[in-house]
Parts: C-alpha cells; sequence; structure tokens
C-alpha cells in the first residue's frame, strides 16, 4: 500500500506507539520517510506537541521535522506551507479540534494536503487531527455535529474511546447521525490506518465500528468490513 489516511485517537508519539507508527511509516514508498508534524491544535502548547512528534518519530528512522502553522494566515501562506510537497507522512496534533477546523478549511494547506494523497502520501492526526479528517465531526462541546474536512470520507471519529461505553454510544448515535455515517470510536495509542473502505487497526488499543445503531470491535492487525 502506498499511502493512505491515519485516523489515531490520541496520546500520540508516547510508549505504546512505537508498533503502530513503524508500520505507517513502512507503507509509504518513500525512502527515506519524511514525517512533516503539524500542531495547529494544539492551542496551549504547540512547540512541546511539534518537538515530541519530532523526536517520536526521529527515534523510529525517518527524516522529522515540524511545520508550525498557527493560524489561518499561514495556512495560506503557499511559501511558508511548502514543506507538504516534499513530506511523506503529515501528520497533525491532537488539541483542540475547532481551532484546527476553522484554520484548515478551505485553505492553501488543505489544498496542499489533498494533493499529497493524490500522490501517495500519508496524511491523518491523533485526537483533534483525526476528527477533523472525516465528513462530520462532533464538537467536544455542546456535542453538536458540523461539517469535517472530508479528507475521510463518510466517516467520522470519535477519539480516547477506551473512556467510553460501546451501547450508550451506539444508542446515542442511532438517534444523531444520518445512517449513512460510518464512526470509528478510537483508543488512544491505537489508530485506524487506510482509506474509506478499507481500513486497518492498529496500535495497542482497539477501534470500535458504529453504523445504524450497532457496533463491533476490531483489534490491532484487523481489517474492519470492506466498504466502512
Amino acid at each position: 500500500m502506498s499511502g493512505g489516511i491515519v485516523l489515531a485517537g490520541g496520546e500520540e508519539f508516547r510508549t505504546g506507539c512505537e508498533e503502530m507508527d513503524t508500520a505507517i511509516m513502512n507503507a509509504t514508498s518513500a525512502k527515506p520517510v519524511k514525517v512533516l508534524i503539524i500542531p495547529t491544535a494544539a492551542v496551549t502548547g504547540p512547540q512541546k506537541a511539534a518537538s515530541d512528534g519530532v523526536r517520536h518519530f526521529s527515534r523510529l528512522g525517518a527524516i522529522a521535522s515540524e511545520l508550525m502553522v498557527l493560524d489561518r494566515t499561514q495556512a495560506n501562506d503557499e511559501d511558508f506551507i511548502v514543506a507538504v510537497s516534499e513530506a511523506s507522512i503529515i501528520y497533525f496534533t491532537g488539541g483542540s479540534p475547532d481551532h484546527l477546523l476553522s484554520t484548515l478549511k478551505g485553505s492553501k494547506l488543505f489544498e496542499r494536503l489533498q494533493e499529497a494523497l493524490a500522490r501517495g502520501a500519508v496524511v491523518g492526526g491523533s485526537s483533534a487531527g483525526a476528527m477533523v479528517m472525516g465528513s462530520a465531526m462532533r464538537r467536544p462541546s455542546p456535542g453538536e455535529w458540523v461539517e469535517g474536512l472530508g479528507i475521510a470520507q463518510g466517516v467520522a471519529v470519535l477519539p480516547h474511546h477506551e473512556r467510553s461505553d460501546p451501547d450508550t454510544v451506539a444508542k446515542e448515535l442511532a438517534r444523531a447521525t444520518a445512517p449513512s455515517l460510518k464512526v470509528l470510536g478510537i483508543d488512544a495509542r491505537t489508530c485506524c490506518f487506510g482509506t474509506p473502505g478499507n481500513w486497518k487497526a492498529l496500535g495497542s488499543g482497539k477501534v470500535i465500528a458504529y453504523q445504524n445503531g450497532s457496533w463491533a470491535t476490531y483489534n490491532s492487525g484487523e481489517s474492519l468490513p470492506q466498504g466502512f
């Protein structure tokens, strides 16, 4: 597989993420693997978030660097975001999904992300970085659904899902989401990797796939049903 989308559930760049992130690196066709960490969502500590990511992927053997896109002006600056065109993995950290979505939506950076996917790069992120990738995003407060970036078409992400009860979530989703929307509840230090209709669970936790009021659990290395 060349390229794809990473939807991680949180606690990125920590012990327990190594096997998952190595598998993602190995799925790229680029050698060496160039990882670009973008900490836009980390509004209270973007430099630490970026540095943690660079250190983590460097230890795994990648050439890792940071791109400090913190606001919409920078996201629309073609010269500032030029490194995106050279990266084989573009990874957004966790933090504020609202800030990340408003910064990326309709921006030049969003256009570069789409081009990166088309050339076979990996695009994605953790927690807030994963939430914005879907067609829809449930805002943490007040819990309303808004339109996402649509990079992962037909999908929505619920991060840090180890804290949730699947039966309760399934009932809530059956009342609140469109029947066609597929929802992925993803534990911390865990991700879905692939493309819509071709997802695989990776990491130390589990992925729960919700649709039409039902749910199913997937562990690391297991593929979700075709078409999900």
